[in-house]
């Protein structure tokens, strides 16, 4: 994949802000992690004194503190950019739109990476689980499994897709332990950033669906290799076994890009591949 261009930073340029809403914020950021102000400062080579004094908007905090501390916080771009914000500092990571011209090049790279993985599923999401790019093996499955009014009301959102009733659930043959994977990274995202408001709602959203709030998603129901997920389909009358696995990519620089999930489907028999590489002859 060709190296994403850096994005230059913009945080230099301060506007006056009360110093106690960044102090709020920081504060915030540290107890979702669960770090005292010792531990954080022990992580960060910063005093304590110094965080006390931030958290209480005594002092005010250079960008590159922001920064800094953001990293060691593990904070998603997104709401470092809101940290930035707090503390008087234009946003320092930009939130380019995949199809536009800054980030074409990655598009491409996508889509060839898509295209290399046909005759099997693959697909990119968004942060909130919207499909942004799809190959051909996987625009034909959902055709298959799914009439237009059912693809209306799921739209191109992939929970929805899993989990709700008139989605391909009806089709998937393990969906309980296939919806609690699901389910379990989709808590998993919204305990990392409790703050994505938009993230949460989707949650809201799966738990009210038929079934999926009794589904076992606790740490003790987590199988050992969770980022290999069994999803198994009956399809006209075939049964399809995959593994899905999600990559995740890494982008100092834009919201967008650090973002997307690359989600793969795996043939886990050698029927699944056959069928699948008898498919897609059909449609050259």
């Amino acid at each position: 994949m060709v190296p994403i261009q850096q994005i230059p930073r913009l945080g230099s340029m301060a506007t006056r802000t009360d110093p106690s809403v960044f102090g709020a914020e920081l504060r915030r950021w540290r107890t979702i992690r669960r770090y005292s102000q010792e531990e954080l400062a022990l992580r960060t080579d910063v005093s304590q004194r110094h965080l006390s004094y931030l958290e209480n908007g005594r002092s005010r905090p250079s960008s590159e503190m922001v920064t800094h501390l953001s990293i060691a916080l593990d904070v998603p771009l997104r709401a470092r950019n809101g940290l930035l914000t707090a503390a008087g500092f234009a946003p320092t990571y930009t939130d380019e739109p995949l199809d536009g011209p800054r980030l074409a090049a990655l598009r491409g790279s996508l889509e060839r990476l898509l295209d290399a993985h046909h005759p099997f599923p693959a697909y990119v999401v968004d942060r909130r689980w919207d499909l942004e790019l799809a190959n051909p093996a996987a625009t034909t499955m959902m055709a298959m499994l799914l009439d237009p009014a059912a693809l209306s009301t799921v739209g191109g959102n992939v929970l929805r897709l899993v989990l709700h009733p008139r989605g391909i659930r009806p089709f998937v043959t393990n969906w309980e332990d296939a919806a609690a994977a699901l389910m379990r990274r989709l808590r998993s995202e919204c305990d990392h950033d409790p703050t994505d408001l938009e993230l949460r709602g989707i949650l809201e959203e799966m738990l009210g669906y038929d079934g999926v709030a009794d589904l076992p998603t606790g740490a003790a129901y987590a199988p050992p290799h969770d980022l290999l997920t069994a999803l198994d389909l009956s399809v006209a009358g075939r049964e399809l076994r995959f593994y899905t696995t999600i990559m995740t990519l890494s982008d100092a620089f834009d919201v967008t890009v650090s973002e997307l999930r690359l989600e793969t489907l795996l043939p886990a028999d050698a029927a699944t591949h056959d069928t699948l590489t008898e498919l897609a002859g059909r449609r050259r």
